[in-house]
């Protein structure tokens, strides 16, 4: 099983994830050739995906996902709520999408995926992450959430692998050029996660996890390396056997495609 994250940030968000025989997007929040794009740049044939996965619906989140489901033909799985602006987006298009509607704490079946949402704490309408597995492998997506509670815990906790936000280093965002209104929002419990909240959730996880990939970053109010200091340093002892990588924009940070195997 393999994760690899085609864009990760304010600028868009696309994570692709690939079985044995299929594969499946986690949002698509660029233009939908800039998706196909990145695809054929990571090596990966567009025609094995067999879903879109959709967090919430934000537009860093959104952008593509109606037109690049109707290019594709495959349906989109998403939460009542999400599904409302989602669907709304589309609904005068001639050539409808199958929107499949996903409750919190039930799996369903997407190709050779067991998929299962949760909720998380976003201002969104209904934001979930998912947790996502083949055969005796799970992958846990956990971004755009203000803080991490004890049952998105015990979702992750099943993972082998997990994508987890961490958004900003709260000394950058409390420096930063951001106006306090919006500083206010980040740092909310509804906002995004911290360096410091990803990193006592890898605290409690990193005996359990064997790759984890830090995504969501701010340009502004946080750096690759700073993340990823904060997740070695909450793995401790842990960490020289816990893959952590950083997932941040096409063309920066080096070695894009940024991913993690299972």
């Amino acid at each position: 099983m393999q994760c690899i994250a085609l864009a990760s940030g304010s600028k868009g968000n696309c994570l692709y994830v690939e079985g044995e025989s299929s594969s499946l997007l986690v949002d698509a929040g660029l233009t939908r050739r800039e998706v196909l794009t990145r695809l054929h740049a990571a090596g990966k044939a567009a025609d094995s995906i067999t879903a879109i996965l959709v967090t919430h619906e934000h537009i860093d989140h959104i952008a593509a996902v109606m037109p690049l489901a109707r290019h594709l033909a495959v349906p989109v799985y998403a939460t009542g709520g999400t599904l409302v602006d989602l669907l709304d987006s589309g609904r005068v298009h001639r050539d409808p999408v199958r929107a499949v509607r996903v409750d919190y704490g039930e799996d369903f079946c997407v190709g050779e995926f067991s998929v299962r949402a949760f909720a998380v704490s976003h201002d969104a309408r209904e934001p979930c992450g998912f947790t996502i597995r083949d055969e005796d492998l799970t992958l846990g997506c956990c971004t755009d959430t203000g803080m991490v509670t004890d049952h998105m815990v015990e979702n992750l906790s099943r993972c082998d692998g997990l994508v987890l936000e961490s958004n900003h280093c709260p000394q950058m965002l409390k420096e930063g050029p951001y106006p306090e209104s919006l500083k206010r929002r980040i740092r909310s419990r509804r906002g995004h996660l911290s360096n410091d909240g990803a990193a006592e959730c890898i605290n409690g996880l990193c005996t359990q996890v064997h790759s984890i990939l830090l995504a969501h970053l701010s340009e502004v109010n946080n750096t690759p390396a700073k993340a990823l200091a904060s997740a070695r340093q909450a793995a401790g002892l842990f960490s020289s056997g816990l893959e952590i990588g950083v997932a941040t924009n096409m063309g920066s940070g080096g070695g894009w495609p940024h991913g993690i195997h299972l």
